[in-house]
């Protein structure tokens, strides 16, 4: 009885599908900080599995952050004004979208994190220090 119950809990795991993820194309309002941004729909988005630096000095650790910040905003902008980009929503965060996001086919954290504007800031784990030199 416990095989037939293993087996028959073994294939509804294999025969279920993985939920779909919602893939969207949209145009960009405007670039918010180094990890967010606003579509032209008004959605929120929040690039995934990336911390870039705060641009608030209300919400940074330090005013070196802040500095980082500005220019980690401007990289983004850089990127994505003017140009269509591919959202996979994976989540929500602090009323946003989580998002990875493509740019051309390009992936934009990796592009981001390559530019120096983000560090990679994996599920569960600390938040990157943007204060040290």
């Amino acid at each position: 009885m416990r095989a037939k119950t293993l087996a028959l809990t073994t294939l509804l795991f294999v025969t279920t599908p993985a939920p779909a993820q919602q893939v969207a194309m949209g145009t960009i309002r405007y670039v918010t900080d180094g990890d967010t941004f606003r579509l032209a729909s008004g959605e929120r988005i929040r690039i995934a599995g990336i911390d870039a630096p705060e641009t608030d000095p209300r919400q940074a650790r330090c005013r070196l952050e802040v500095t980082r910040g500005k220019a980690a905003k401007s990289v983004l902008a850089g990127l994505i004004e003017t140009r269509s980009v591919t959202i996979t929503r994976v989540g929500r965060s602090y009323n946003r979208t989580v998002a990875t996001v493509s740019v051309g086919g390009r992936d934009l954290a990796a592009s981001l994190i390559a530019a120096g504007a983000a560090k990679p800031w994996p599920r569960g784990r600390p938040k990157p220090d943007w204060c040290r030199p």
